[in-house]
């Protein structure tokens, strides 16, 4: 009974709970949006941000395509289910599936995504590292599907940064928040390395470091 008590709070009540301090931050927060107008309105991309940078991108692409939809790849990982849950309350769909866990799920669920026009959003330092690499996933899901990469990134001039491995970083209310999307990245004729090194370069142009 207990399991079941505390399974329920874990996937329904504290993610409610988490989705409400996080739009409480951005709605105290003053807001600067830079975003390149580099790619057509309709026009299908990826997502790609740090694991560490992930709690104001569902406002920060709400913003840039108000009526998209994008689709997140998050772990398969029991700490994962919370995160899907808590993503979904802030209107951003998932795909369950990781680059250690359910790989190839999540790579075949991302292209089928992406030809049906559904965005997709990745992190490629997740979901444990190293901080600030880029695995070979986002690179293979843009080739497939001919989709240029957007690097997404949220700049806060107050925060609380935690100890983990990803720096993960909450803005505190009362602030300031730099919402950067990036000029779009095309890998779609490079190898493997180069393309990676490219959308590390692009992603590192807009980024809190601490």
């Amino acid at each position: 009974m207990k399991k079941k008590i505390f399974r329920y709070l874990e996937l329904k009540v504290i993610p409610f709970l988490l989705q409400l301090f996080v739009r409480f931050i951005y709605l105290t927060n003053k807001k600067v949006y830079h975003t390149t107008k580099a790619i057509e309105e309709e026009e299908n991309f990826i997502v790609s941000m740090w694991h560490g940078d992930l709690l104001m991108q569902p406002f920060n692409y709400q913003n840039f395509k108000p009526k998209g939809t994008v689709k997140a790849i998050i772990s398969e990982h029991r700490d994962g289910e919370a995160i899907r849950k808590t993503v979904e309350f802030l209107g951003i769909d998932s795909l369950a599936g990781s680059s250690t866990r359910g790989g190839a799920k999540a790579l075949i669920g991302a292209i089928k995504s992406i030809k049906k026009g559904i965005d997709v959003a990745i992190t490629p330092d997740g979901p444990k590292g190293p901080i600030y690499s880029v695995a070979d996933g986002i690179v293979v899901i843009a080739q497939k599907t001919k989709t240029k990469i957007l690097p997404f990134s949220a700049v806060p001039s107050k925060y609380w940064q935690m100890r983990s491995w990803d720096k993960f970083v909450i803005p505190k209310p009362f602030g300031k928040i730099d919402f950067y999307v990036g000029e779009p990245i095309d890998v779609l004729d490079m190898e493997m390395e180069e393309a990676k090194e490219l959308i590390l370069k692009e992603m590192n142009k807009h980024q809190l470091r601490k």
